[in-house]
């Protein structure tokens, strides 16, 4: 396939997509810059469309009632709460816990009678009495309704939500959408009609919504005269739109948009590509520009694309859709992913934000790429926008010109554009979704967050403390006088944590930067039985690595030289200043991303980590670093107590002496390094023993804690298996232990450490595993919670402590949630670690994978699914397991297996309580959009790390702290504020400053006023 991005639009986007905002808006701010004569024409032009958009706003209940329930208010979030989960509630008990949770709270009262709108008003009295009756108290009112009242608030709830989703969808179907638009009030305009559904998390999903594109098509094509076109979104046409999955998903979509372009071009309809998240940008050109060049579509000019000018590419894309030797139909739109966008890039921990962070800057980015689209050569402008100066704006610029088309949302905007239409002659296109209610959710959540966030226009326009003026205050001028500079509240990535530096990521979503990243990786030299483990027998494949092991134990592995050593070097270390070690454990994270790439083959190469988890690895061991010398500087200092007059009391934390560590093969350096920096910086020393089944990783970071100033005899390694770390464990001058791993283990640890009456009492932080449960209701979103099952039990093939072991479904759902989740497994892949595309590696050996399989195979006749994998090498095939109850399972099961379960509606704090049965209590999740569902799991779970609405793994330093407790360990929280304390001595020192002299400060004082 012919790349259709060409080397110098992928240099001009690439310079774009993380810039610094003020270079980016630079050029744009003279792009978009008014002359005064202009401005003075905009404003008066801008003024009379307000005044449209206020009369259309008291017009129409619908209008007054969203102006009633604004989104920045209690009642607004609850009625959006309530319209995005309500209609997908299968079962009456859920039903009415979410009206009675989301109608409960919010104050009702205080918008009786306020509006202009009788119908307003009277709704504004129903949820007054629908409160009453699903509140709290509500006396005789709700004891005379008792038997119907629920029912009845349920019935009445049932068709608000259909009501709402009439405002906002144009039509279930696409006929009664285009029948609809033959309504008065739409005289004029014509219709994007797009098929509602988010991204397809299964090829069943994919395969539904191409076929149903497919049929739009036909039907609008049946009536062409009627000026209606489509809107697809490439990501409900594959299941595995990512950049990851390039090889595959880039042609088949091409393949698929190909067929519905040459479909549109026969019926003669125009065909839009939405735009989506910035990350999927260059996979969407890429398919866009293949498709413009087919020679079948040439002569067909409804071909079109999205742009969302917030984006810092915005004009390099519409540059390149100019370039493309045929006419394009460009919709510029503000954006719609643009709170998920600053998210991502946080977590992600990249360089800079992929767009604006100032609403300002851009309605800037839009006014300059307007301009360019006005005067492009092969462009046919659309501006989708609900703000009076931006339209205002591109009239005078347009000037007579007719040859564009402005485009609103269903549901908003109305009186913006009417009279321009009808009157002046222009053209407007309204974007109307098309689908069942129940579709609606995510389309409506974004939709309306997007329109009623604070800084939005509509948003404004309904704020009756803003004038004209502050309403159409220059966007130019605001981002001049502030220098184009990043939103005071939106911190720099590497800023996000304030006290300490946020770890520096790698963006895995581009291309180039991820295909550079696997060559580095696979270029790096590591001897260990890695290509082993993941291409050949099974039955050889740990030779190499024990030959390794056996090598490194010869040399290091005498464990009692070692602790001699480390016992010699603490004296000294510990006297070292807190400052000092803090500052060498700092210069320690540096080393760690500098030689992230060198550190990232190891751990692909020798623990098998797919690429993402590798590089998880380098950044969650340099923010242990950076955390626990913040947190140092923070807890060890001394600390004056009060007392009384003529004593000095003061409460240090001071190094123990020696200690023992013992970690993972799953986190063989985030977690060796958490446990090993965190003794380091207290003043301890250290005799640390890694996993037997990942010694070079330990190596390579032991050697770039020395390059860091680390004395070699305060960090001591010892390699080996089970016997070393007994050796190391028994030695009775070991002043403390951390360990990571089995419940078993710890509990022998803990046992060892008592047996001798004359060996001192130490401390002992273990962290172990845990029966993980995630726990969904019928309120939960089905495609966000398979997401979240499948990274949280099949990610880094289940071997993490918190992955995700026991599913449990209300069994009102159970059924969508299985054929979703089936579908979803269908599509992981599973392979080789360094092969950017894979989901699932190998398990990390032989042992494991015997275990594994042995298991797997008894419960057989429980398989619910299970997926193909390659004949050769340790993968374990992901599994999902039927289970009659939460009691069938009473062990941890450390791999790519899911076991499942169901619960009934109204035993929620039954289920919790037989989770914790299980006396484990490391990681649990909740799906729910019942906020005191949230609350009684927050109470009830005896639980490490809770989880509500997404993921279980993926603990992230300084923000979610993690550890266990029960069976799942001994706490402290490893990436905590209580974590250091526990590698200290406190000790208390009382000092009478009176015994030389008297009391001076007391008999100098001066006499008081």
């Amino acid at each position: 396939m012919q790349m259709a991005l060409t080397s110098p639009a992928r240099d001009a986007l690439a310079k774009l997509h993380r810039a610094p905002e003020p270079e980016v808006l630079k050029p744009l701010l003279e792009r978009a810059r008014l002359t005064s004569d202009s401005r003075d024409r905009v404003l008066g032009h801008a003024s009379g469309l307000i005044a449209d958009l206020r009369a259309a706003q008291n017009k129409g209940w619908v209008n007054r009632f969203l102006q009633e329930y604004r989104l920045n208010s209690s009642e607004g979030v609850a009625l959006l709460s309530l319209a995005e989960a309500f209609l997908r509630v299968p079962d009456p008990e859920t039903a009415d816990l979410l009206i009675a949770d989301k109608l409960g709270d919010a104050d009702w009262k205080t918008h009786a009678g306020k509006s202009n709108s009788s119908l307003v008003n009277s709704a504004t009295w129903g949820l007054v009495m629908g409160r009453a009756l699903v509140g709290e108290g509500g006396g005789a009112l709700k004891r005379l309704v008792a038997r119907a009242g629920e029912p009845f608030v349920r019935q009445a709830v049932g068709a608000a939500m259909r009501l709402m989703g009439e405002v906002f969808v144009m039509g279930r179907t696409i006929d009664e959408a285009m029948k609809r638009m033959q309504k008065p009030e739409n005289g004029g305009f014509t219709a994007s009609f797009d098929m509602l559904g988010e991204a397809a998390r299964t090829r069943a999903d994919a395969e539904r919504y191409f076929a149903a594109y497919f049929d739009a098509i036909r039907a609008v094509g049946r009536n062409p005269g009627a000026g209606h076109s489509i809107s697809v979104k490439l990501s409900a046409l594959h299941p595995r739109y990512e950049v990851p999955q390039w090889e595959k998903c880039v042609p088949e979509l091409t393949d698929m948009l190909a067929q519905l372009a040459s479909e549109a071009a026969g019926q003669n309809i125009a065909l839009t590509v939405d735009a989506e998240e910035s990350e999927r940008l260059e996979m969407s050109l890429e398919i866009i520009g293949d498709v413009a060049r087919r020679p079948e579509l040439r002569g067909w000019d409804g071909y079109g694309m999205a742009v969302q000018a917030y984006g810092k590419r915005a004009r390099a894309v519409i540059h390149w859709a100019d370039t493309l030797g045929r006419p394009m139909n460009v919709r510029l739109v503000k954006g719609a992913y643009w709170d998920s966008e600053i998210k991502r890039t946080q977590v992600d921990g990249l360089g800079d934000y992929p767009l604006f962070t100032r609403k300002a800057a851009t309605d800037v980015s839009y006014l300059a790429c307007a301009r360019d689209m006005l005067e492009a050569t092969h462009i046919r402008p659309a501006f989708a926008s609900h703000n009076a100066l931006t339209v205002a704006t591109i009239l005078e610029w347009a000037g007579s010109s007719r040859d564009f088309e402005f485009q609103r949302l269903h549901g908003m905007g109305e009186g913006l554009y009417e009279r321009l239409v009808r009157d002046q002659g222009y053209r407007c296109r309204i974007y109307a979704p098309v689908g069942g209610h129940r579709d609606l959710l995510a389309y409506l959540v974004r939709r309306l967050l997007e329109n009623g966030a604070n800084s939005s226009f509509v948003h404004q326009l309904a704020d009756e403390h803003l004038s004209d003026e502050e309403l159409l205050a220059d966007p130019v001028e605001k981002i001049a006088a502030v220098g184009g500079t990043r939103h005071p509240s939106i911190p720099a990535p590497i800023d996000l944590m304030g006290e300490w530096r946020n770890s520096e990521g790698i963006d895995l979503n581009d291309r180039a930067i991820l295909r550079e990243t696997a060559r580095a990786i696979a270029a790096c030299p590591v001897d260990n039985r890695g290509t082993d483990a993941v291409h050949a027998d099974p039955t050889r494949a740990s030779g190499r690595g024990k030959r390794a092991i056996e090598a490194w134990r010869t040399a290091d592995s005498a464990v009692h030289d070692a602790v001699t050593r480390a016992q010699a070097a603490y004296p000294a270390w510990d006297a070292r200043p807190v400052e000092e070690r803090a500052a060498i454990v700092e210069r320690y994270a540096d080393l760690l991303e500098e030689r992230r790439v060198e550190l990232m083959a190891l751990c692909v190469k020798e623990a098998f980590k797919t690429i993402p988890d590798a590089l998880g690895e380098i950044r969650e061991a340099a923010d242990f670093c950076r955390y626990y010398a913040m947190q140092a500087r923070r807890v060890l200092p001394p600390r004056v107590l009060p007392g009384p007059t003529g004593e000095r009391n003061e409460l240090r934390l001071e190094g123990r002496g020696t200690w023992a560590t013992v970690a993972p093969w799953n986190f063989p350096l985030a977690i060796f390094t958490g446990q090993n920096i965190a003794a380091l910086v207290t003043g301890n020393t250290v005799v640390a023993k890694p996993a037997p089944q990942t010694p070079l990783i330990a190596k390579a970071a032991v050697e770039l804690a020395y390059e860091a100033g680390v004395p070699r005899d305060a960090y001591m390694l010892v390699t080996g298996g089970a016997d070393v770390g007994a050796e190391l464990i028994s030695d009775t001058r070991i002043a403390g232990v951390a360990f990571t791993g089995s419940t078993a283990t710890a509990k022998r640890i803990a046992h060892s450490l008592l047996v001798d009456d004359e060996r001192p009492i130490i401390p002992l932080i273990a962290e172990t595993g845990g029966i993980n449960a995630m726990i969904v209701d019928s309120t939960a979103l089905p495609e966000q919670v398979v997401m979240d099952v499948v990274t949280s039990a099949f990610r880094s093939a289940g071997q993490r402590c918190s992955a995700l072991r026991l599913l449990l479904v209300q069994e009102d759902v159970a059924p969508t949630i299985v054929e979703m989740l089936r579908g979803a497994m269908e599509l992981l892949v599973v392979g080789d670690p360094g092969n950017p595309a894979t989901d699932v590696p190998p398990v990390i050996d032989r042992d494991a994978y015997d275990r594994l399989m042995g298991y797997r195979e008894t419960m057989r006749p429980r398989w619910l699914k299970t997926v193909e994998v390659p004949a050769e090498g340790l993968f374990v095939p992901p599994t999902l397991i039927g289970l009659d109850s939460v009691d069938d399972l009473g062990r941890e099961w450390f791999g790519p297996i899911l076991h499942m379960a169901t619960w009934k509606a109204g035993e929620l704090i039954e289920t919790i309580e037989r989770v914790n049965a299980k006396k484990f209590g490391l990681t649990m999740g909740l799906h729910s959009r019942i906020a005191r569902s949230a609350e009684i799991a927050e109470r009830k779970a005896r639980i490490g790390n809770l989880y509500i609405n997404r993921s279980m793994i993926g603990a992230v330093v300084g923000s979610q702290p993690f550890g266990g407790e029960g069976l799942s360990g001994t706490g402290p929280k490893a990436g905590g504020p209580n974590y250091l304390p526990r590698f200290c001595a406190e000790r208390a020192i009382s000092v009478d400053t009176t015994s030389s002299g008297g009391n001076a400060t007391l008999l100098s004082l001066e006499e008081g006023v």
